[in-house]
């Protein structure tokens, strides 16, 4: 499902690329501005997610985008001669094999360039460094703080993939989610349920985890059966137009017995508390912090192993952080994760996790799935 008019015979206003230029210039304005702080005149964009938000082309493990102070150009090769031109806000150059660098280079003739270090292979670094005469600037994170903060059409995309997300979950709830059924049954009526109302996939790869497999923070859905007595963590979301959702909750299959039972409720608490706290101007470190708190009071801060959340976008992990370790400050327009868990190999562990706006006053829950606890 996309955000986006669909193209038709309505004009050009009806053109997703059309649609979608005012935010691409905006979002080139910004890495142009970034460049001239670096020392450079343009750049090499080839890391995918950048190379979409640059062009809205939605194929961009196919194609690299070239920046210049007065020109953006997408360029793939002829499998895609009628998408990039359906969907690219940007001038698309077909261009396959080695014939792609020879137009790069065109394009940068006598351009101070940057490229994607933290992206860019050191094979195609070193051509082009052969081809120039001189290295090019290596950049990491080139566009990290630029897509921090969310545009309102991208918010526009985030919330409906959070919506979806939501009724998927509502889905198995009523029927998939019991007793004598497989993990990976669970994860693929999941799955079925997003591709059939719109969604294009999901955001990674479904967790579906119970009994002692719950202990796994990335426990990927398996052939185990679910039992009575199981809590199980389910942690997925859908992907629209490119932007992903992600949300966690625990279900028991049946009664729970001690103490991942307590354990629940000393989740739940910390998860409320974190999230109750997000707003304009609190450190990720802050963040963190409230939740593990919370969890130490309960004695079990050191089954929390991993950081409270992180930004979502058109990439499942990206900034900021929300960790012990964090540099980021919350700001208006920031999607971030709000997930502590506790794990003990062996027992089995949970988590909880919404999708949560920062907004001028505080911040907005898009996650609407119940999170208390409750059996099925």
């Amino acid at each position: 499902m996309t955000s986006d008019p669909q193209a038709g015979a309505g004009g050009p206003t009806n053109d997703p690329a059309t649609s979608r230029r005012p935010a691409v210039e905006a979002r080139l304005a910004g890495l142009r501005a970034r460049l001239r702080e670096l020392g450079a005149d343009a750049v090499l964009l080839s890391a995918p997610a950048d190379v979409r938000w640059a062009s809205g082309f939605t194929t961009p493990e196919d194609a690299k985008a070239v920046v210049t102070p007065d020109a953006a150009t997408l360029i793939t090769d002829d499998r895609y001669t009628a998408q990039a031109a359906e969907e690219s806000a940007i001038e698309v150059l077909i261009a396959g094999g080695h014939r792609q660098l020879d137009e790069i280079l065109g394009r940068v003739a006598g351009l101070r360039l940057a490229v994607q270090a933290d992206h860019l292979t050191w094979k195609a670094a070193r051509d082009i460094e052969e081809r120039l005469g001189a290295p090019p600037l290596a950049t990491e994170g080139l566009t990290r703080a630029l897509r921090l903060v969310k545009s309102p059409d991208e918010i526009d995309r985030l919330r409906e993939a959070a919506r979806l997300t939501d009724a998927a979950f509502a889905h198995v709830l009523e029927g998939t989610l019991r007793a004598g059924v497989r993990e990976i049954d669970v994860a693929l009526d999941l799955e079925r349920f997003v591709r059939q109302n719109g969604g294009e996939g999901m955001a990674f790869d479904v967790i579906v985890a119970g009994g002692h497999r719950s202990a796994m923070p990335h426990g990927v859905a398996s052939g185990r059966v679910l039992e009575r007595g199981d809590l199980v963590t389910l942690d997925f979301g859908a992907r629209v137009d490119g932007y992903h959702a992600d949300m966690t909750r625990a279900v028991g299959i049946g009664p729970v017995a001690e103490p991942l039972r307590g354990w629940f409720d000393a989740v739940l608490q910390a998860q409320e508390a974190a999230v109750a706290a997000i707003r304009p101007g609190l450190s990720g470190v802050d963040a963190d912090q409230v939740a593990r708190g919370r969890l130490a009071e309960a004695g079990i801060a050191e089954l929390f192993v991993h950081s409270l959340g992180h930004g979502v976008g058109l990439q499942i992990h990206e900034g900021p952080s929300l960790s012990s370790r964090s540099t980021d400050v919350l700001a208006p327009g920031m999607l971030v994760t709000i997930e502590p868990g506790v794990y003990r190999p062996g027992v089995g562990g949970l988590r909880i996790e919404d999708l949560v706006l920062v907004t001028e006053g505080g911040h907005e829950v898009l996650s609407r799935s119940p999170k208390g606890y409750l059996e099925v």
